[in-house]
């Protein structure tokens, strides 16, 4: 009986100590890297320099960003859910028809961990979000990519994003339609126009600098951005006052919110009714469009693209 009972004593300690290792090589694995692949999974550094080891197949995507929700759509593979676009309480409102089957799980580059966690995920893929302790976070949940170089255009961005998921035939395919759909939109159109690209803020209207999304777009198609809007980068100007409206005009403009109600939209309704905004060359022209901010002046995507390629055969064919 001692025998026995010293026996049952000794296995119990031995497996304190094994769950004991395993916790402690758990905790203290090194951030942003995972086991090295096994059959099931390949090895790839992500656009943040991470190695991890990511599921040859994931059936279940999470997608953290705007990019990344845009990016896999286009790719054809529907994630399981993703947050929120910026400004908005859903995805961005160009892509909601498309999305009926998939779950917010948090605001923009805020996913609620909880929310996370019940998504089930196999992979999370994100471009929003940069943060190493909440990349550390998602990454104990499910391999975790960050999928596009800081700065860089959606056509590299969506390869980059591409070849992480071993989709770059797809990528490809998809980039061929948008330059064919481009020719032959740029060949109905009529060249030299200038093009006014603005976001409308609760604190007023700024013009999209000529390397956002939406103004490469624009460029592909040979149209020109105003001379006050020739500043380079990916973002946009300060809001600016009604007595600097002047640098919003030009032969088309394209003006919009990020949500479709709220602050922002109501102030651009009124100010749209003010003297300095009918003023405006393009408004005397009734070349003003109210489009989508949600679309036009965000990070934008290969279905972005096209979206945008829709607004302005509509407008200025």
């Amino acid at each position: 009986m001692n025998k026995l009972w010293r026996s049952g004593l000794l296995a119990f300690l031995l497996l304190i100590v094994a769950g004991f290792v395993l916790y402690s090589s758990y905790t203290s694995a090194p951030q942003g890297t995972q086991a090295a692949p096994t059959a099931q999974t390949r090895s790839v550094t992500d656009a943040a320099g991470r190695t991890i080891a990511v599921p040859l197949h994931p059936q279940r995507v999470l997608a953290l960003g705007e990019f990344d929700l845009d990016a896999l759509l286009a790719l054809g593979i529907e994630p399981v859910g993703a947050t929120n676009g910026r400004g908005q309480a859903t995805v961005p409102n160009y892509l909601l028809s498309r999305v009926t089957h998939v779950a917010s799980v948090g605001g923009f580059a805020q996913p609620n961990m909880d929310q996370v966690i019940a998504a089930q995920p196999d992979l999370i893929v994100t471009s929003a979000i940069r943060d190493e302790q909440v990349l550390a976070q998602l990454q104990k949940v499910a391999p975790t990519l960050v999928t596009i170089s800081a700065g860089v255009d959606w056509q590299t961005g969506f390869k980059q994003m591409a070849a992480l998921l071993a989709q770059e035939d797809k990528a490809m395919a998809f980039l061929a339609q948008y330059q064919q759909r481009v020719a032959a939109l740029r060949a109905q159109i009529k060249p030299a126009q200038t093009v006014s690209i603005v976001r409308w803020d609760p604190k007023g209207p700024g013009f999209m600098f000529k390397d956002a999304f939406a103004s490469l777009v624009v460029q592909d198609l040979g149209l020109q951005r105003p001379v006050s809007q020739q500043k380079g980068g990916a973002n946009h100007s300060p809001p600016l006052s009604l007595e600097a409206l002047s640098e919003i005009d030009a032969d088309w403009i394209f003006i919009g919110t990020l949500a479709p109600e709220g602050e922002a939209a109501t102030t651009l309704k009124t100010v749209q009714n003010s003297p300095p905004f009918q003023q405006l060359n393009a408004v005397k022209q009734q070349r003003v469009r109210v489009i989508d901010g949600s679309l036009w002046t965000i990070v934008g995507g290969p279905l972005a693209a096209m979206a945008v390629l829709d607004d302005i055969e509509k407008n200025l064919r």
